[in-house]
Order: C-alpha cells, then structure tokens, then sequence
C-alpha cells in the first residue's frame, strides 16, 4: 500500500481516532487505528469495541491495501511534520513515513487488518435528520449529571427516548436529574427507550460544527450518529432506567430569581470552604437577599449574600455546590430560578425565561 496525503488533513482525523481508542498497548490492534487506501480515498477507522468510529479523506493513492498501526504514534509522528505533503508506504509489515519537503522519514511496524474487529452495521435501520447544533444542546444540558457509580450501571449514561415525536434525554445520579425535550417539527420512527453511554455524546458534542444536521438511527443494541463525512456508533448500556418521572415535582409553591454571575461568583468564593467529602452549601432566601455560606470544619466559615427576587418565608435549604454551579454553567440564561416547596424536598433550577429543559437538585441533611 502507498498513498500520499496533506498533513493536516489527515491529523485532524487522527486524533479522533485517538479519542475512540482506549488502550496505549502497542501490541493490541485495539491500538492501532485501521486505514484502507483505495479508489483516491483513505478510509479510517478506530474502535474501543463498544464506540466505533469511521471516516473518508481524499488521498493520492499509488498503491491500493488496508493496514493498521499503532494511532498513538503514529499521530505523534505526522504532528512532528511540517504542513504540507507526506508519504505513506507499507510493505509486508513495515510502514514507512515520510515528509515530501523535509528528510524526515520513520518506520513503524504494523498489524494486518484482517485481525480489526468488524463494525456493527445499521442495516435495516431507519435514520432521521435533526439539527446537529440543537442535539449538541441536548447533550450539554444532561451529560455531566450521569452517575459514576458502575454498580448502578443504568444510571451510567443518558436515557434517550421518543415521546409524542420529541427526543428527550434525561440523565441522573440518584441525587441530581437533568432533563431536556424537543421537537423537532419531523416524524421521528418508533424507538424504545435506549441508555447511551456519556463517552460517544461526549465525542459528538466536542467534534460536531454548530452547522448541518445529525442523522441518527437506534438499534436494539446499538446507536448511530453520522454527520459531516464521520460515521459513529455506539453499543447501548442494557438495563432498566430509573422511573425519572416520579422524582419530577408536580407543582412547587415558592420560588427565587437570581442574576446567573451573582450566584456563580458567590458559589466560587463560598466553595472554597467546604468539607470536601460533602461539598454542602447552605442557601438561605429570605425576601429580596439569597445568603450563601459553608463550613469546613476546624477551618473557618464563609458566607455571602447576593440580591434575589423573593417575597415568601425565610427557609434554608442544604445543597451539594456543584449540583447548583454545574447546571448553571450550563443553562446559559443571564438570570437562574429555583423553585422549591420546603427545606428536604426536591429543588428545581430552570433558566428565567424558562426553555425546553430543567435540573433537579435533592437537598442534603442540613447537619
């Protein structure tokens, strides 16, 4: 196989195939990322086995042939390169690597591509058409509030399902719950409710433009995705999703508003002692002022107040911060609302005006 390529063109492929791949063992093909020359075209593929990744690049292809290498060095070496042309060249298992316009050259050994595991394939598989910039919103809105915990492996990822022709995507730790639902103005095909698992939408949400639409397909065991000339997929995390619907307030009879940069100042300051184990907070509202403060024990206190739209009671309620400052990161309004109804009960942070997603918070014991 022999191909000749531009430098930057092929780096930046490279290292998305670098993100898929989850092993650095040069000896398992698992490391190694496949790449096909054929017909003026370098086709590219990595897999982690469970997130597969595909990919197409116009290349000056002298010789036709697939092989593997090692991605981590590989991409190390063609980022050592200066801009411009490289050459690529195998034969039998060594490749060859090559500047066109400095004497530059490498050797690596390769791993024949017949020993690459096969990608699963969306055959009979209905695709639908969604703004990409719109699902990347989605994404942002729920995927830090997934749980960690892998012996409560359904709560590992977000809860993706089609209800009245809205995709909704719900995430949730036991402790935290993000939700968001929109509609697309399409006819979505039937799907049953899919557990996706955080590092494929990760990879969406940081690679994909704001521009074009996301095509997307779901399978019994395996989720879709392909945009621009990038095809993933995904295996589904089996199990049963929480029932979210039940921790999901009906109706809440108080609420306060608060400029977004207020509270995020404050909670910057005020997190600087707490107990790091808790990383409790205490939010006292009382009419017109939200009061922040912590405790760290054997350190020292903090505490700031911060103007706030309220005329009820005064009522303190005990929050972990970074339950309160990741979703407000994230909400993107210039003011935040929380509604609540009494001090244990379930919080829910919206944006003000309120949009098509919301955050719930579970208060801690106040101690």
């Amino acid at each position: 196989m022999k191909f000749s390529f531009d430098r930057d063109a092929l780096l930046k492929e490279i290292s998305i195939a670098q993100e898929i791949i989850a092993t650095k063992n040069a000896i398992s093909i698992l490391s190694n990322v496949l790449l096909e020359a054929s017909a003026g075209t370098l086709t590219i593929k990595a897999t982690d086995i469970k997130v597969n990744f595909e990919t197409k690049i116009p290349v000056d292809v002298s010789e036709e042939g697939s092989t593997t290498v090692f991605c981590d060095k590989f991409m190390s070496i063609i980022s050592s390169l200066p801009q411009g042309e490289i050459e690529f060249e195998q034969k039998d298992i060594r490749i060859t690597i090559r500047s066109a316009t400095k004497k530059a050259r490498f050797q690596l050994k390769s791993i024949t591509s017949d020993k690459y595991p096969e990608f699963t394939s969306p055959n009979n598989l209905q695709f639908f058409e969604i703004p990409v910039k719109e699902f990347k919103e989605m994404i942002n809105q729920t995927v830090f509030s997934v749980s960690a915990d892998e012996t409560r492996y359904f709560m590992n990822g977000v809860y993706m399902e089609r209800v009245n022709d809205k995709i909704q995507l719900v995430a949730t730790d036991g402790r935290r719950l993000a939700f968001i639902a929109k509609e697309f103005g399409i006819a979505i095909p039937e799907f049953k409710g899919v557990i996706v698992p955080p590092k494929i939408l990760t990879i969406i949400n940081k690679r994909a433009t704001d521009e074009g639409p996301l095509s997307i397909a779901v399978g019994e065991k395996n989720i879709f995705f392909r945009f621009a000339n990038y095809e993933f997929s995904s295996v589904l995390i089996e199990g049963q999703f929480p029932n979210y619907s039940r921790v999901i307030p009906e109706s809440q009879s108080a609420s306060f508003e608060v400029d977004t940069k207020d509270i995020m100042e404050a909670l910057k300051r005020v997190a600087l002692l707490v107990e790091q184990k808790s990383r409790r907070v205490y939010l006292t509202v009382a009419p017109g002022t939200l009061t922040i403060s912590s405790q760290e024990t054997e350190i020292g206190t903090a505490k700031e107040e911060i103007p706030c739209k309220y005329d009820g009671e005064e009522i303190t309620i005990a929050l972990n911060y970074l339950y309160v400052e990741e979703p407000i990161k994230v909400i993107g309004s210039e003011r935040v609302k929380f509604e609540f109804t009494e001090a244990m009960k379930a919080v829910t942070v919206r944006s003000e005006p309120g949009k098509d997603f919301f955050h719930i918070i579970m208060p801690m014991q106040m101690e």
